[in-house]
């Protein structure tokens, strides 16, 4: 099935997706599409060894949660595949920009694999962003509040 397939049938079923990802995610991508895609496929957030610098920033104006493993780790070291569910805490409550992120794997197996991940919200504005799921529904918000005063 391909890629766009998998992503609506998980979509419709209200299951959020995590990206597994290498180092520079994002480079050489179209830009801010790269992160409506992403966004519009119903990632939520994406673990990377690191980012591209304007797709990092990119994913925070569209909602999604870019995490970086920490120094020496990677979905390899920690045998993740992708085909595990997971959890991601310490981002509701105390987010800080550049904070981390406990994420808990569970593998098909029940094998469970728990890790930090940083969290590369960069900016309180970005946390802001973030926590009105992007920048887009932010400033409508800010819109129907200056309407309504």
């Amino acid at each position: 099935m391909s890629i766009y397939d998998a992503a609506m049938r998980y979509k419709a079923a209200g299951v959020p997706l995590v990206i597994l990802a290498g180092t520079e995610y994002g480079s050489g991508s179209s830009r801010d599409w790269a992160a409506k895609g992403t966004m519009l496929l119903g990632v939520r957030a994406v673990i990377a060894a690191s980012f591209e610098r304007i797709h990092r920033s990119n994913l925070v104006f569209m909602g999604v949660l870019p995490l970086e493993f920490t120094d020496g780790e990677s979905a390899e070291s920690l045998h993740l595949t992708g085909r595990e569910t997971f959890d991601i805490t310490g981002v509701s409550d105390g987010l800080v920009p550049r904070g981390n992120a406990s994420v808990r794997a569970v593998a098909p197996d029940g094998t469970v694999t728990e890790f930090t991940a940083k969290v590369r919200i960069d900016t309180p504005d970005e946390i802001t962003y973030y926590r009105h799921g992007g920048i887009l529904p932010y400033v409508l918000r800010e819109l129907v509040r200056d309407v309504s005063r």
